[in-house]
């Protein structure tokens, strides 16, 4: 292959997960999916009733995944693999997407307060009629959050585009008392086990051999 031929297509509006591929020397172009009006969604993110974290996070990522490589076709863009990702939080079950509101956020970030939560981050993979992916899973433990800490987060614009309404590379890292897992799943994007999926669909990692 050809160095051009490794730039693959991320289908994230994420800035970390952009961030977290430069890191590891992947050189990709946005290919970005609609989410809010006029017509709504292009991947339905409600909670099915009944369903699990681990379920929901692997069903949302492979839409996004599979959608993203139709949407390719569809504008008749340069053939080149698509990944996307989707990262939830979880406790007691209870599945944590981003915050309506500063009053959910507050709700939520009171919830994980000087508690243990999972923290779950799929990242799917599709090139031609190969599809890869995988599923990471890391635990957060938060000490106790004062109401005025809460308050003064809430107050920035840290918690509003972020699964659980925090984000761990940010001022919500003074909350964070113990993580087991992985440091990048939690920010949005596991870099070992993204590293393994481009490995597998032949696409280097550090940047392509000169």
């Amino acid at each position: 292959m050809k160095p051009a031929d490794y730039k693959i297509y991320l289908a994230s509006k994420s800035p970390r997960r952009r961030e977290l591929l430069r890191q590891i020397g992947v050189e990709f172009e946005l290919l970005l999916l609609r989410d809010a009006a006029p017509r709504g969604p292009e991947v339905n993110e409600d909670v099915h009733p009944g369903e699990k974290a681990e379920d929901y996070v692997v069903r949302v990522t492979r839409a996004k995944a599979e959608f993203a490589a139709k949407m390719m076709m569809m504008r008749r863009l340069p053939i080149r693999p698509v990944m996307a990702a989707d990262t939830t939080v979880v406790i007691d079950g209870r599945i944590l997407g981003k915050p309506a509101d500063q009053a959910d956020a507050m709700d939520m970030l009171r919830a994980l307060s000087g508690r243990t939560h999972q923290v779950l981050t799929s990242v799917a993979l599709h090139r031609d009629e190969d599809n890869w992916q995988t599923l990471q899973t890391s635990e957060v433990r938060f000490a106790p959050i004062s109401e005025d800490m809460i308050r003064a987060y809430c107050a920035t614009s840290e918690p509003y585009d972020k699964a659980g309404g925090y984000g761990i590379q940010g001022l919500a890292s003074v909350f964070i008392a113990h993580i087991a897992g992985s440091y990048t799943g939690i920010m949005g994007l596991p870099l070992h086990e993204t590293a393994s999926l481009l490995n597998q669909a032949g696409i280097p990692v550090l940047g392509p051999v000169r």
